[in-house]
């Protein structure tokens, strides 16, 4: 059985620990001109790169307690794969932990695979990849060295249901902005870390400039209006969470980051101290089987090229590597849920686009009858597995494995749920019906290997 336990008690005692932090960022948008073309993602293929309107960038946030260091990084990205988060760390060894989270923006360069010049075309350009992975790793060597000391930390949280639309039936939303605001001894602001879930594709299919959408306005009037470093992570953005429909202008765009920024300063003014440390991490290895047919085919033609691992049928547990292109075998892929135990405040990372009813469990109850499997088990939910503590979420971190959706929403089979002619989006960007259960009970192992405390939540049998 071979199962990643990375453990990390980087801290010892009951007291309040000295806390140092430091805040980067780095220009990480693609050249345009070469020979090589710049495929935009998260829409149709063909979609070329014509112009830059801002640039996407990599944000990096250090912790540090008793000279060990763990980064947070988020780029303007649609999702950063595994494989190139690996090669991030391999140049960070001073390094405990190191996660990587992407905004999963529309509006971008391919780094998956899946939007090249057509549906057969790998569109990722592999010296781009390698370039954002020198520049992330540089960035948090750089951000070290230039640390704030003795900081305090609040946490706080603010709602607007109006900032998102839920364009998949049912409708469940986290519309809660959370925030981290790190102060310095002499109480000036140091940086402020944002986590809000919402697809950044304001501008729509039809934009062809390079832009990291409504965030790049987001983190300029949030650095306008406090006046200090600001780093935007993704959360729960499965179920189609999206900003409300609008014209897909550059002015729209703005106004809506604008409209999210002052969501981020009303959870700033509600946030209250909180103490982030000690520090301890727990990640684990997954293995997701690959039933999606449309996945499994992009595997076998290279448009995704991810290494494959025969099932073992253990989620948990590494199978023998195997191609793709000649086994008839059902399929895993490798990646990692992990959870962050900052003090109060504990940080779920989870590899995909999360559904926001496997945040809160508000699930329909009863399923629609007409889903492909109504009765099947719920997940754990992230309120289950954290209980009572404070909490945040970075979704696509660490790997973009597509929609982690709840089993009993499932609907890829005649008739459709809720009477509909034709089945809704999600599925055909998701691994399988059992990925929720996977990543959702490894993330409960996480927390419970951390708290010691309780049973687990029931859970889905993957």
């Amino acid at each position: 059985m071979r199962v990643l336990i990375l453990t990390l008690l980087l801290a010892t005692g009951t007291g309040a620990l000295a806390l140092d932090v430091g805040f980067g960022e780095v220009d990480i948008t693609p050249k345009l001109g070469g020979k090589k073309k710049v495929w935009l993602a998260g829409y149709g293929t063909g979609r070329q790169a014509a112009g830059v309107h801002d640039p996407l960038m990599a944000r990096c946030v250090v912790l540090e307690e008793a000279g060990t260091r763990i980064a947070l990084v988020s780029v303007d990205l649609v999702g950063l794969q595994y494989p190139a988060v690996q090669e991030i760390r391999k140049l960070l060894p001073g390094f405990s932990y190191v996660l990587v989270s992407s905004t999963h923006n529309h509006e971008g360069p391919d780094v998956i695979g899946m939007w090249g010049r057509n549906h057969f075309s790998y569109g990722v350009n592999g010296d781009y990849v390698a370039e954002v992975v020198d520049k992330c790793a540089q960035l948090v060597k750089d951000t070290a060295t230039r640390m704030t000391r003795e900081v305090t930390v609040s946490f706080g949280t603010a709602e607007d249901r109006s900032l998102l639309k839920d364009s998949r039936q049912p409708a469940a939303f986290d519309a809660v902005m959370r925030v981290l605001v790190f102060w310095t001894k002499e109480g000036q602001k140091a940086g402020v870390l944002v986590q809000w879930n919402s697809h950044p594709e304001a501008m729509g299919a039809k934009n062809k400039l390079i832009t990291a959408d409504f965030p790049w306005a987001t983190v300029r009037e949030l650095k306008r209006v406090h006046a200090c470093p600001v780093a935007y992570f993704t959360g729960a953005v499965g179920g189609l969470m999206a900003p409300p429909a609008g014209p897909t202008t550059f002015a729209y765009t703005e106004r809506h980051g604008v409209e999210v920024a002052g969501l981020a300063s009303r959870a700033v003014a509600a946030a209250r101290p909180i103490k982030l440390t000690p520090m301890k991490v727990e990640a684990r290895m997954i293995y997701l089987p690959v039933t999606n047919k449309l996945y499994r085919l992009a595997l076998s033609i290279g448009v995704l090229r991810r290494a494959g691992f025969a099932s073992t049928g253990n989620p948990y547990r590494k199978g023998k590597e195997m191609n793709p292109r000649s086994s008839d075998q059902v399929i895993t892929v490798e990646s990692e849920v992990a959870c962050l135990k900052l003090g109060e405040l504990l940080l779920a990372s989870i590899p995909g686009e999360l559904y926001p009813e496997l945040v809160y469990g508000k699930f329909q109850d009863p399923a629609d009858p007409a889903a492909d499997f109504p009765q099947a088990d719920l997940e754990p939910t992230i309120m289950q597995i954290v209980g009572g503590r404070k909490w945040m979420l970075f979704g696509l971190a660490n790997d973009e494995i597509g929609y982690l959706i709840p089993r009993r929403q499932w609907d890829t089979r005649k008739p459709y749920a809720y009477g509909r002619q034709r089945a809704q989006y999600g599925e055909a960007n998701a691994c399988g019906p059992e990925a929720a259960a996977v990543v959702m009970n490894g993330f409960a192992r996480c927390v419970n290997a951390l708290v010691r405390q309780g049973q687990p939540p029931r859970a889905a049998k993957p």
